[in-house]
């Protein structure tokens, strides 16, 4: 109940920020636009985006049938997480990765390359999808999807504010300038904020689930040498967030960095190592 409070309450203050900013920017007319964008983003964040980011990645359902082993870690972890069955998807992909998605426990999925279940051992592979797991626990998923598109919303105002902006009176044009380049600056950091900080409680829920922190390092370990070399299938940054592992991970270095959805293997390793101790 407390990550749900949690949750919608980060919901509603990127919702209210959004709605400044089109105030900021347009006036009434600003704030009017920004708010009937919010309701429409919030509904479409709420109900479809699981189902698009999996159509997105071309991923298949498999049942228990289909995929024996996969499908039973996920039903073992998810007791243990004391978490309903969420349903379970694979990729066609040669680069290993795995995400979650899904608005609530009810109707949650987890998603796996065909390249993880080749590379990974059993318990390593029951170390990522504890950290998916996670995610779902605590709402995660949706909150990640609301702040990306929302960020993206934000940016998109910002180039408009100009234009439904000119009959504001007392407009001041380098406040206007201003806002249009800090406040999807402020949106996009807001993400990676929250992403980094949600990957490491993920990481540390994970280690709770399975009472082995060192699967999911050995885990890490493995698919950050192989994100280095590649990228997944139709990657795109507004959904690299979910995956375990930066999808565009071969993309990125130095200063893109920065704004990265994920903090360093290395630092999401080192923490690890310090809940090992917690576990001995």
């Amino acid at each position: 109940m407390i990550e749900k409070f949690k949750t919608y309450f980060l919901m509603t203050s990127l919702t209210l920020f959004f709605i400044f900013v089109g105030a900021s920017l347009g006036g009434t007319t600003g704030m009017i636009i920004a708010f009937l964008i919010a309701i429409a983003t919030n509904f479409y964040a709420y109900y479809y985006s699981d189902k698009q980011v999996l159509s997105h990645y071309d991923a298949i359902e498999v049942t228990s049938q289909e995929l024996p082993e996969l499908y039973n870690v996920v039903e073992n972890l998810a007791k243990k997480a004391n978490l309903p069955m969420p349903k379970v998807y694979i990729i066609e992909d040669t680069t290993p990765n795995a995400f979650a998605t899904g608005r609530d426990y009810n109707h949650a999925a987890v998603a796996v390359t065909t390249a993880i279940l080749e590379l990974l051992t059993y318990e390593e592979l029951e170390g990522v999808l504890a950290h998916e797991l996670s995610h779902i626990k605590h709402y995660d998923i949706l909150i990640g999807t609301m702040t990306a598109i929302i960020a993206g919303a934000i940016s998109m105002l910002a180039n408009f504010g100009m234009f439904f902006g000119s009959n504001r009176e007392n407009r001041n044009f380098v406040v206007d300038l201003i806002l249009m380049f800090v406040a999807p600056l402020a949106a996009t950091v807001i993400q990676m904020a929250i992403s980094r900080s949600r990957e490491f409680e993920a990481d540390k829920g994970a280690a709770i689930i399975t009472g082995h922190p060192e699967w999911l390092q050995s885990a890490l370990a493995k698919l950050e040498n192989y994100a280095s070399k590649g990228i997944v299938n139709n990657a795109d940054p507004a959904t690299a967030h979910m995956f375990i592992i930066n999808p565009l991970k071969a993309f990125g270095s130095g200063f893109s960095s920065l704004f990265s959805t994920h903090p360093s293997t290395d630092q999401r390793i080192e923490r690890l190592e310090i809940l090992k101790k917690e576990f001995i």
